[in-house]
């Protein structure tokens, strides 16, 4: 994965990394009484209570394309073989409002191109994998579900 873009981990962020070398997708969410709702990017303080107070819930790793792009000149030159490849914004299923940004491939280690870019649609129903990238960091990426 030599000059590929790969995740920057801060304190706040690090327990999603770390479920995610594990293959698990979890997401931060607020534990104060009275609200309970889910937030990513995770940060310290809730939008929706200020609470402080949360901790990292399962997800079932399944969603829908509610947003993508295919670059066309890729944008650095680590993506130029790889091209014509996607980036999607994925909606969790069970945590409506929570996106992830990610790539639909055809399996977990696949090439960002293995997906043919007219298979992808907008609501397309897709699951989570996890593909270990290098400098200890685990991505996850996405498969469409048939």
């Amino acid at each position: 994965m030599d000059g590929m873009l790969l995740p920057v981990v801060d304190e706040d962020g690090a327990p999603f990394w770390e479920y995610a070398a594990r293959g698990e997708l979890r997401v931060q969410a607020c534990t104060a009484e009275g609200c309970g709702k889910p937030r990513f990017p995770p940060r310290p303080c809730c939008p929706h209570c200020q609470s402080f107070d949360s901790e990292w819930r399962p997800t079932s790793g399944r969603g829908r394309i509610w947003s993508y792009v295919l670059p066309h000149p890729p944008l650095l030159p680590a993506y130029a073989a790889q091209a014509p490849y996607n980036a999607v914004v994925v909606e969790l299923a069970d945590a409506p409002g929570i996106r992830l940004v990610g790539n639909v491939v055809s399996g977990p280690d696949a090439p960002l191109d293995s997906v043919d870019p007219a298979r992808l649609r907008i609501g397309a129903p897709v699951r989570a994998v996890f593909c270990p990238a290098g400098s200890g960091a685990t991505l996850v990426r996405w498969l469409l579900e048939r």
